[in-house]
């Protein structure tokens, strides 16, 4: 134990960061939850995911050791496990944690290794992706919410999370292909650029439909060598995907 005021030595720093890497994985979260909380997640998973039919492990273990509650406001951290979105501000909100198993499993994310996230929100998903593949790219284009996001990822030691405030319509080109890429808000119909950047046998998610509507589909796109296969998953409802010249106020992710 350091004697109080002492800082570790560079060592005792790279010990600690090995630690966390060999006991959190990919995105070695650091967080050491109290033993409620850890039970608040177990619950979560086994009765909001596992009984809806959700059986990838990687994505179950990530939800059971993330700890939700650090990415939505303290005064809503009560109900950071309960079946529902919640608001993080600037009228975005953390999805309910059934949707990020979903939309996270339908990526079949095995084998994947590099992962594009276009809208960032909390940073609750993107740290779900990064206990399961070595990289993640995230674009925001709230700033503030960028900021927040990059903020809390950083506490919790994610290494493995890169971050852009910017237009996701457009995609990160740079880093192309990405094996797989999640979009957290609506279009009416898929970004080019996206189906672009996917990878041969990448997976794309996002829910297609007129924004602020009762529902939009959830859709997944795999790219063949030929084209793309399109498989209808689900009913949802998403915030619109927001460009640069749009003054469109979103009240729901």
């Amino acid at each position: 134990m350091n004697s109080p005021g002492r800082r570790p030595t560079p060592l005792w720093r790279a010990c600690i960061l090995l630690i966390q890497c060999l006991t959190f994985g990919p995105g070695c979260a650091g967080d050491s939850p109290d033993p409620t909380r850890q039970a608040e997640r177990d619950r979560m998973v086994s009765e909001q995911i596992i009984s809806r039919g959700i059986k990838d492990q990687a994505v179950l273990a990530a939800m059971r050791r993330i700890p939700r509650h650090r990415f939505v406001p303290s005064f809503y951290s009560a109900l950071a496990y309960n079946d529902s979105p919640l608001p993080i501000g600037h009228g975005q909100t953390i999805s309910q944690p059934f949707v990020v198993a979903l939309m996270s499993d339908a990526l079949a994310l095995k084998d994947a290794k590099k992962v594009l996230e276009i809208g960032t929100g909390s940073g609750y998903q993107a740290a779900v992706l990064a206990e399961i593949v070595p990289h993640v790219f995230t674009i925001e284009i709230v700033e503030p919410l960028a900021t927040e996001a990059a903020k809390t990822l950083a506490e919790l030691g994610y290494r493995n999370i890169h971050t852009r405030v910017g237009d996701g319509y457009q995609g990160w080109p740079e880093e192309t292909p990405f094996d797989a890429i999640i979009v957290t808000a609506s279009s009416e119909h898929v970004p080019q650029p996206l189906l672009d950047q996917l990878a041969v046998g990448g997976r794309l998610i996002l829910p297609v439909g007129k924004a602020f509507q009762d529902a939009q589909e959830l859709v997944l796109y795999r790219r063949t060598t030929d084209g793309y296969e399109r498989t209808r998953l689900s009913l949802v409802r998403f915030v619109p995907l927001i460009r640069k010249d749009q003054s469109t106020k979103p009240d729901e992710r």
